[in-house]
């Protein structure tokens, strides 16, 4: 009994610590933010969506380099590791992904913008 009340107590202040660290976890920025990144602060607009997606329409101003790709691009990446950078793609999940892999490489000021339709919000 007493090892189950010890394993119910880790368990629990384990879900704690993460719900913790979930909460210092910077949320995703709005268009507005995104904007003023991009216009005040020289930020790089990074579109992660294929050359296609990219062709249909972007956000003016944004560089295309595919989540596929993005990692084999790092050495020749169009920003230094302390330049803002806002992430789109279509609906935040290949921007997601691109914020880690940038965050990884250590780049430190990665902002995800989401979807693309974020931008007009």
């Amino acid at each position: 009994m007493k090892k189950n009340v010890n394993l119910l107590l880790l368990v629990a202040a384990a879900a704690l610590g993460l719900w913790a660290l979930a909460a210092d976890t910077p949320k995703n920025v709005t268009g507005a933010q995104a904007k003023e990144l991009v216009q005040k602060h020289k930020a790089l607009l990074l579109d992660v969506r294929t050359p296609e997606e990219f062709a249909e329409g972007h956000v003016d101003g944004a560089t295309n380099i595919p989540v596929q790709v993005l990692e084999s691009k790092l050495s020749s990446f169009p920003a230094k590791k302390d330049t803002d950078i806002v992430i789109y793609c279509r609906s935040g999940k290949r921007s997601a992904t691109a914020k880690a892999l940038l965050e990884k490489a250590g780049f430190t000021k990665v902002h995800d913008l989401g979807g693309m339709s974020n931008w007009e919000k």
